[in-house]
């Protein structure tokens, strides 16, 4: 039994080792096809129906008749024939970082969404962001502000957080969601300079900072402050918190600037009570209410890796599954040896 554990364990890697082989020219293979594609990415679609579906077929194939489950399936077949005629619902979702780098993702999946889109369409986005630099929040927020303008119906949900950018983003909803402890606000503007120009003094490092322009520098990393620079930035952080407020302002109106604009965050409950957000529910229940009446479609930008960044990416991805292929033959063969 022992030799045969050892020569199924030695097949089981030879496997993996071929299987990886296998992926890894395939990848290079398939390179030369994928980079000539016209265009730096292209949109994917997912029809979210089908996962919330297959879960419910699983359930009512262990818990109904053959006779009921004949009717059901009728039914549902029936309402797989109107799935053209029902309403859609585009779902998007933003991962916000300090540079909201998915913004130009966001940009393609709304230009798509807009292209297709249909009277009636709805846009639900699901966002999580602590917010970051100011102008890429604002590009962002300007993409949302593209659905509105189209006449499409637009509901942000926010499950965990979305401060400041994000709250920014945010705010543009028709209708604002959040989870019962979201964080939601921060209408404020931070800006935080480390100074190290005593340190370089210390050791007899001169630093020159030669500016055309009154103001083209306030604050420095390495030169010497002055109270005239610090003054000019704290204006022009002001002016930017005033723009943040109008903004806010505009697309929720009944908001209390005055008691909201403070810089402050709230959970859900307490955001709620301001007016941040028009109700309390996850985008999970959101959707799931959804299902019976509408087709919930994902939509999502995948740029194209291309050259060393590309093959780097597709090799690891060859090589994890390779792995994980190994792993599992092991755990599968050592498995089927013990009720031997």
């Amino acid at each position: 039994m022992t030799y045969l554990f050892e020569y199924l364990l030695f097949v089981a890697e030879v496997a993996s080792i071929g299987l990886a082989v296998v992926l890894a020219a395939g990848v290079l293979m398939g390179m030369s096809v994928r980079n000539r594609r016209d265009g730096v990415g292209h949109i994917e679609i997912r029809r979210l129906n089908d996962q919330f579906e297959a879960v419910r077929d699983v359930l009512d194939d262990m818990f109904l008749s053959r006779r009921e489950l004949r009717r059901v399936n009728k039914q549902r077949k029936r309402e797989h024939d109107d799935a053209a005629t029902r309403a859609r619902v585009f779902v998007l979702d933003f991962q916000g970082d300090m540079e909201a780098s998915a913004a130009e993702a966001l940009r393609e999946e709304v230009s798509g969404i807009l292209v297709a889109c249909r009277d009636g369409d709805e846009v639900v986005v699901r966002l999580e962001s602590a917010g970051g630099v100011v102008h890429d929040y604002g590009f962002a927020a300007s993409q949302l502000a593209r659905i509105k303008a189209r006449g499409l119906r637009l509901v942000i949900a926010v499950d965990r957080v979305a401060a400041s950018g994000g709250y920014l983003m945010a705010c543009v909803a028709d209708e604002l969601i959040s989870a019962p402890f979201a964080l939601l606000g921060s209408i404020g503007v931070l800006v935080e300079i480390p100074n190290v120009n005593r340190l370089l003094k210390k050791h007899d490092v001169d630093v020159e900072i030669l500016t055309a322009g009154e103001h083209k520098r306030t604050l420095t990393v390495m030169g010497q402050n002055t109270e005239q620079g610090r003054a000019k930035l704290l204006e022009e952080i002001e002016d930017v918190h005033r723009l943040f407020q109008e903004f806010v302002g505009q697309h929720r109106p009944n908001l209390e600037l005055a008691k909201v604009a403070t810089g402050e965050a709230w959970y859900g409950a307490r955001a709620l009570a301001r007016n941040l957000v028009d109700r309390l529910e996850t985008s999970d229940q959101y959707l799931q209410d959804k299902l019976p009446t509408s087709e919930l479609l994902a939509v999502n930008w995948v740029f194209h890796r291309k050259g060393v960044e590309g093959l780097l990416e597709r090799l690891g991805g060859a090589a994890f599954r390779s792995v994980v292929t190994a792993r599992g033959l092991s755990r599968l063969l050592r498995l089927v040896l013990r009720r031997l």
